[in-house]
This record gives C-alpha cells, sequence and structure tokens, in this order.
C-alpha cells in the first residue's frame, strides 16, 4: 500500500498531546468522599467497567487514526510486470512531397499511405515504432515508443506542407536510422514510402543504405503510384486553383530496390489500394525477436475499509458510552 498525499500522515503525532491531556483528565476528574477508614472497601472486587471505561478513548484514537489515514488517500501499490514477446524496432518514413497528393489512390496517395500505416500499428502490439516524414527535408514526427495512441494520434493530424517541397529519400532514411538507434530489439527495420526519385537532400539513397547495412537495418521500400499516367495536383497560373493533371508516374525502382537489396530487405510496387494493404500485410510478417516488456498497473484509491473501520469504531464507542458505560453525572 502506498499513500498519495503522506504528509496527512504526520497528524498522528498529534495522538502524544491527546494521550497526555486525557491522562491528566482521568487523575483530575473522580470524585472524592472523606472516610476516617477505607479498610472494609479494601477487599470489594474492581468492576471490570473501571477498566473498560479506558477503552472508549481508545475506540476515539481508532476512529481518528482511520480518517487520518483516508485523509492520506491509501492506493494499491502500482506494479510492474515484466513479460516476455516478440517485438521489432520500426520505423516507418512516409513522403509527404505534393505529389503524394495524386488521386491515383483513394481518396489519394498520401491518405491511402497514411490509413493503411495506421491499422498496420494498431496491430503491432509488441514493437517499438517511430514516425518520420520526408519531402524536401526529413523530421522526426514520433521517436521510437510503443505508446500507440500517440503514434495513431499523429498519423490523424499529420497534414501536407509540413516540410519544404522535394523528395530527400537518402535524408528520410538517414532520419530513421537515428531514430533506431535508441531501440533495444535485436531486429530494426525501416519501411519506406515514396512516390518519386531523389532530387534533394544531402545524403544520398545508396549512402543511407550502406549504413543501414552496417548497423543491421533492414529497409523495405514501397514505391507508391499506379502504372502509366496518374492524376497530379497542379496550380493554375491564371487563377492560382489546384487543378488534377494526368502526368506519367515516374518512380525511381531501381534505387528503390538497390535499397532494400543491399540491406537485406525487399522492394514493393503498390499500384493501388488493396495492392498497398497487401504490402503491408506482408511486412506485418517481418522477423520478430524475444524482448522483454514492462507493463504498468495503473493505482486505484483503496481507502473503502478505512472508512466501515472509523464507522465502526465511532459507533461502537456511541453503544458503549451511552448503554454499558454509561455514567451518571
Amino acid at each position: 500500500m502506498q499513500f498519495a498525499h503522506p504528509s496527512f500522515l504526520w497528524l498522528f503525532l498529534l495522538f502524544i498531546p491527546l494521550i497526555a491531556w486525557y491522562i491528566w483528565k482521568q487523575r483530575n476528574a473522580n470524585a472524592t468522599l472523606s472516610l476516617s477508614s477505607t479498610a472494609a472497601f479494601d477487599r470489594l472486587p474492581r468492576s471490570p467497567k473501571e477498566y473498560l471505561r479506558y477503552f472508549l478513548f481508545v475506540l476515539r484514537l481508532a476512529t481518528l487514526a482511520c480518517v487520518i489515514i483516508i485523509l492520506a488517500r491509501p492506493q494499491v501499490k502500482d506494479s510492474w510486470r515484466v513479460t516476455s514477446t516478440e517485438g521489432t524496432d520500426i520505423v516507418i518514413a512516409m513522403d509527404v512531397s505534393s505529389s503524394m497528393l495524386a488521386r491515383d489512390f483513394t481518396p489519394d496517395r498520401f491518405g491511402a499511405a497514411k490509413e493503411v500505416a495506421a491499422k498496420f500499428i494498431a496491430g503491432r502490439e509488441a514493437d517499438n515504432i517511430g514516425i518520420v516524414i520526408f519531402a524536401g527535408e526529413s523530421l522526426t514526427g514520433v521517436p521510437m515508443t510503443v505508446d500507440r495512441s500517440q503514434l495513431l494520434s499523429y498519423l490523424q493530424n499529420l497534414n501536407m506542407n509540413m516540410l519544404e517541397d522535394g523528395t530527400a529519400i537518402g535524408d528520410g532514411i538517414a532520419t530513421a536510422l537515428n531514430r533506431l538507434k535508441e531501440g533495444k530489439a535485436k531486429s530494426k527495420s525501416i519501411i519506406l514510402l515514396t512516390d518519386g526519385s531523389n532530387n534533394t537532400g544531402v545524403v544520398a539513397p545508396v549512402t543511407a543504405s550502406e549504413v543501414a547495412k552496417e548497423m543491421g537495418v533492414k529497409i523495405y521500400t514501397i514505391g507508391v503510384g499506379t502504372n502509366g499516367e496518374a492524376p497530379y495536383p497542379t496550380r493554375n497560373s491564371i487563377t492560382g486553383a489546384i487543378e488534377f493533371t494526368p502526368q506519367p508516374v515516374v518512380i525511381d525502382e531501381a534505387t528503390l530496390q538497390t535499397i532494400a537489396n543491399s540491406t537485406g530487405g525487399k522492394y514493393f510496387r503498390a499500384t493501388g489500394n488493396k495492392v498497398l494493404r497487401d504490402v503491408f500485410t506482408e511486412i506485418d510478417a517481418l522477423e520478430k525477436t524475444q524482448m522483454d516488456v514492462r507493463h504498468f498497473s495503473h493505482t486505484e484509491d483503496d481507502y473503502m475499509l478505512w472508512a466501515w473501520l472509523a464507522l465502526g469504531f465511532f459507533a461502537l464507542e456511541l453503544i458503549l458510552r451511552y448503554t454499558i458505560l454509561r455514567s451518571i453525572p
């Protein structure tokens, strides 16, 4: 048992002056009668009530003690439970460049990628997962965590235009690798979603994949885009409105395949919503390693026993005081 407000336990110090006051009061509360001799009363037995009257004060102290404990808020002690389970460290690196708004997916590539990523995260309860986004630059969206609510909330609120436009695949991989350094699982993986080819950034994709290979990190690359043409968003030069114009889908599949193969991963081409879901289903069968997971049990107030005891002690004192231990003024 633990207490939410242990400072209230200092109130037990009040028992010292209360006991001292009671002893002093008892010494000075007895009625007196002057007699020439008490020899006639020496052999009279003492009544049990003479001792039981002190029990009333004990009951009052017990009631007060229970009230003090209730004020301190007794709680069920927090506990950690360690279980052995299978898990891996995963970073989802997602392309958020403007081309991800192309509508060859429903509602678009960006919306479809968020949906399948959210379902993937929700199903990986034992994994340590992080999210990295990249366009013309890269950014850590969520560091490595087992908090599914935080990951899903971030994906739900993730919007376009958060980064400068472009496709910096190498920078996205490099940021993901930095996040994986924090993980403790033996199996580490990056799931990279992109719909284009590297056209900006500081780190070359192949260079980043070589670092991943040295770190023992597998990279699963996903090329997002239908075959042929897709309606891409373009801004009308006169009205400024966003229009969707059919344009050829160009994905640097050769580089994505090289990245995946060199790290022991796999390359996938997602040409539609269903294919993208199937890709994540296949990746969901990633190798897993044994790891210890610590589960935390929340605290709960546990004061009802003390409340019933306080009520019982107080009721017993009243019953005794006005029945068998009743005093005549």
